[in-house]
Order: C-alpha cells, then structure tokens, then sequence
C-alpha cells in the first residue's frame, strides 16, 4: 500500500479486536473493516475477544502498548462504563484514531407481543414503567439504556422503573426477547436484522433522525411520533496507547481510505447504518463532549457518575 502522509507503514499482519463474539455488534464493525483495508492491501485478521459487557477485550490491548499493528473496535461504552464505575479507562487510555460509522437503536419486540405499535409502549411506560422487561446489550448505562430513558421521560414514567436484562452481547438480548421473556429490546439496529428478516421480531420505533433503510424502511423514529429521542451508538477504532505520531498518520490516513472501499458503502446499507466518519482533531472534541453529554444523562437515570 502507498502511504503518502506517514513515514510509517506495516510490519506484519494487522488484528483488529472486536469485543463480542462471532455476529456480534463490534464483530460485525471488525469484519466490515477487515473486508475494506484487505481490499487497500492492508494485511489483517479478526480477533474476538468477548467478554466481560465487551470490556475484557481492552487488556488485550493494554498488553500490546505502542504497538500499531492493532486496531480494537470502539464505541460511546468506552465512556458510559467508565462514568458508571463498570471501568477504570476510557478514551484516554488509549489511542482514538477514527468513528467509522453511527449505528442508531432500535426498539424491537415478538411479532406476537401485544405493543403493536410505539404508542403501545409509550402508554404503558407512562401508566406502570414497573411492568415493563427490557433487554440491553452490554451495560446498564450505554446509549442503548439512556436512549430507553429519553423515551421513558417523555412518556412521563420513571425511567429508573422498567426492569433491565443486561446481556454480553446484543444477539444475547435479542434471543431473551425471542424466547418471551423480556418485552422489548433497546439494541443496534443491525443486531435484530435476522430476527425481522424471520418474523420472529418487530421494530417499533427507532432512535435515528430520519428512518433508516433495509427491514427498518417502515419502522417510524422516536421523532416522527413526537418522542425527542435521536441517540446512536458510533463504532469506531482505537490503537493501543503510545502510538507514535507516524503511526497515528497512518491510521487516519488508512481508515479514512477503508470507509471509502467499494465494501463499505454497501455494507452500511445492508446493516441499516449511517456513515459518520471522524478523525483528528474534531475526533477529540467529539469524544470530550459526548462524554460530558453522557454524565448530565446518566445522571438523570440516577447514576453516581465520575467526572
């Protein structure tokens, strides 16, 4: 690969961790890229190591300090567990290099529950929040959790009320809602895609600004039916910590090139995924602010949260 911007280029083959297993959110983004810098000469594998709500992946990373043959899947978690105590690091610790894309949330259910609709849920969120199951992916906290909170707020419930299921991996939260027991999922989008596709699920409403494409083409937003919920959940890469200043060049300038691959822009369609390229400088601002934005909101769910 010609690399026009850093003195530095590969030594061996790239891992790129993802912190679920196999068909999981952050497998998903890892394979996705994997498929997109194979086809710009990059050399690279995935790793799976989940774990942990996806945090057992970061000492992998901590044992490889400075080293820039690898890339590890990130996302807002890396800040919400680190504000509710779940983790000791977050961003800081590590080296960001881009967000490669948002992927918003979707509320799904059985195809045979009785929510038929959005409003269903709002209306039962409002009279007995207590009553409700709902299935999370990873941590108590994260986007998927917060975006719940909004739409419970709005429908004036408590938002601390709904009982919560907290699984490793979305397809985990998806299966307990398939198997009858939690009422809904609060999960990625592209996590309940092959339950649609069998009619085993339906999406009720999703936390994008605008409906997103594929199975979710006729499910309505938050904001379409007057509910102030527009939250998603970016995936990105971080680099172990130490990298030096060529190494970062050459990351940005790479990953920037991947989102960019005849792959890529297919991919996001087929997933129901938003481009949101961010690198450099406004990657930095982005992820202080967001983390800000998230402690005022965590808050609200009663958190305790770092500052």
């Amino acid at each position: 690969m010609t690399n026009t911007y850093s003195s530095w280029e590969p030594e061996r083959e790239i891992d790129i961790l993802a912190g679920t297993p196999p068909g999981g959110g952050l497998d998903r983004t890892a394979r996705a890229l994997a498929a997109a810098l194979l086809s710009n000469g990059v050399a690279c594998k995935v790793v799976n190591v989940p774990g942990d709500g996806a945090r057992r992946v970061w000492a992998s990373v901590d044992a490889r300090a400075g080293d820039p043959h690898l890339l590890c899947i990130s996302s807002p978690n890396l800040a919400t567990d680190f504000l509710t105590g779940l983790a000791a690091f977050n961003h800081a610790n590590y080296t960001p290099l881009a967000i490669l894309y948002n992927e918003y949330i979707a509320f799904v259910v059985r195809s045979d529950s009785s929510y038929r609709s959005a409003g269903d849920l709002l209306k039962r969120l409002r009279t007995n929040a207590a009553k409700v199951t709902v299935a999370l992916s990873t941590a108590a906290g994260n986007p998927n959790h917060i975006a719940l909170a909004q739409v419970i707020r709005h429908a004036g419930g408590d938002v601390r009320a709904p009982v919560i299921h907290v699984f490793d991996s979305a397809l985990d939260a998806v299966a307990d809602v398939v198997a009858g027991i939690a009422d809904i999922a609060a999960v990625t989008a592209a996590s309940a895609v092959k339950e649609l596709e069998a009619g085993t699920l339906r999406a009720l409403a999703v936390s994008a600004p605008a409906r997103l494409s594929g199975w979710y083409g006729q499910t309505p937003t938050w904001i379409e039916i007057g509910t102030p919920c527009t939250l998603g959940a970016w995936r990105g890469a971080h680099g172990a910590r130490g990298l030096s200043a060529p190494h970062i060049a050459f990351w940005e300038q790479t990953l920037t090139k991947a989102t960019q691959a005849a792959s890529w822009a297919p991919e996001l369609e087929r997933q129901s995924l938003s481009p949101m390229l961010v690198t450099g400088a406004a990657l930095a601002t982005h992820l202080e602010r967001e983390q800000n934005d998230m402690a005022t909101m965590l808050a609200a769910l009663g958190f305790d949260c770092r500052v």
